[in-house]
């Protein structure tokens, strides 16, 4: 008999599952009743792949039930076991309690920040995640790392972080198909970062759009223009791509290593770029040139030293002589650490002293990578930009957002976020 209750679990659990993946998902927390279609979700349940729902990394210790919400004082990871795709995630916030939620989706994809609510306040918000395997077809796929393929954004599920002290009511998850699409490709200062304290101003993007435009990152550590090419990420972009989508393409802090006749700023880096621009373009989609952002690289008497070389004036030739729209970073981020000055610009960096994390015996000293508050400060600066181009992307932005000025940028006094519980000390590839 009880082998039998087990089969029987494991049947209406299949089924439920692929009701998940066939139709919308909704997921309800608390101790009440629901009339709605749904899964209702009264217990800390763990996730596992034969559920296909539930909570992750050893997050549901944290879970507090209350009658209509989730609470936690801690971050709450939920995720739900889905297909390659993009999907648009309906939640419902707010309780008995005031509450203060941050929303990040997959490696730490910023979606909401710190929405503050008075107790028994609700607030309905949406927005659109993309979901991607390394596959391209029965043939071809992304060669991804060894180091990056535990990666949230490589597995098979959703994974949402809810951070801060946050109060759900409920999740609703449905796919999405024919949206526009903004392709990003890059190295390290692009793409999204699985872990703290690293962060990337494509994984802080997000956070600026509507749920009408969905941002596939594709950017990769260490990442040069012919290693993107090499490891088939162009070609899964183009896989993807529909007419009037976006490709952002931002390199240089790599490419400028590689030596030899014919490989400087002038030679296969501008080579490279007009090969992905055209192929851009057959795709029906529209090409975007991103300048790489600066390192922190002070002189004596303030100012930056210039360490990219002939990389950004050759970025900025091929943006003209093909006439693609070029965002110069590395113009605004100049401007941006010379306003800060050398010592407060190493709050924008992945600076911090010994034992600042976990295992973290020896203090941290990367003039290239950001945290959070640098990376969002980039971000700033992208979509600045996407302003004063007067792009077809203004229009789904998200409303009221302030103008941003890279020579009065903001101070990291005034900067919060919750920090995700996920930790690595090794640095990213690349410099």
């Amino acid at each position: 008999m009880k082998q039998l209750r087990t089969i029987i679990l494991i049947i209406i659990t299949a089924t439920c599952f692929l009701n998940i993946n066939a139709q919308n998902s909704n997921f309800y927390f608390g101790k009440k009743t629901i009339k709605n279609d749904g899964t209702l979700v009264k217990n800390a349940i763990k996730y596992d792949d034969e559920i296909g729902f539930g909570f992750d990394f050893q997050s549901a210790q944290n879970v507090k039930f209350n009658k209509n919400y989730i609470s936690s004082e801690s971050s709450i990871y939920f995720s739900v076991k889905l297909p390659e795709g993009n999907y648009k995630i309906d939640v419902v916030l707010g309780g008995n309690k005031t509450s203060n939620t941050t929303i990040k989706a997959e490696s730490r994809r910023l979606m909401l920040k710190e929405l503050k609510l008075d107790k028994k306040k609700t607030s309905n918000y949406s927005f659109t995640v993309n979901l991607r395997t390394p596959k391209i077809d029965n043939e071809q796929h992304i060669k991804v790392k060894d180091r990056d393929k535990n990666q949230l954004n490589w597995d098979n599920k959703l994974t949402l972080e809810f951070a801060g002290n946050p109060n759900i009511q409920s999740i609703k998850i449905s796919p999405v198909t024919n949206i526009k699409t903004i392709f990003l490709a890059g190295d390290s200062t692009v793409t999204d970062q699985d872990v703290e304290p690293w962060a990337s101003w494509g994984q802080f993007i997000t956070n600026y759009f509507n749920s009408n435009i969905v941002v596939a990152n594709y950017a990769e550590s260490g990442a040069t223009l012919s290693s993107f090419k090499s490891t088939n990420r162009l070609d899964k972009i183009l896989s993807l791509m529909k007419p009037d989508d976006l490709l952002f393409i931002e390199f240089g802090h790599n490419d400028e290593k590689i030596k030899g006749e014919g490989n400087g700023a002038w030679g296969l880096y501008t080579n490279s770029l007009k090969e992905f621009i055209t192929k851009c373009r057959e795709k029906g989609g529209i090409p975007i040139l991103v300048t790489p952002t600066q390192r922190r690289a002070f002189n004596t008497n303030g100012s930056l030293t210039e360490t990219h070389g002939d990389f950004p004036a050759a970025m900025r030739q091929v943006a003209k002589d093909l006439n693609i729209p070029l965002i110069d970073i590395t113009k605004m981020t100049t401007y941006m650490y010379e306003a800060w000055g050398n010592e407060p610009s190493r709050k924008a960096f992945v600076q911090y002293p010994a034992n600042t994390f976990p295992n973290q015996t020896e203090p941290l000293e990367d003039n290239t990578h950001f945290n959070s508050f640098g990376a969002n400060e980039i971000a700033k600066c992208v979509v600045q930009c996407i302003k004063d181009l007067n792009l077809e992307l203004v229009n789904y932005l998200r409303p009221n957002l302030p103008e941003y000025n890279p020579k009065k940028p903001d101070i990291f006094a005034n900067w919060s976020l919750p920090m995700s519980t996920r930790f690595e000390i090794k640095k990213p590839d690349g410099n």
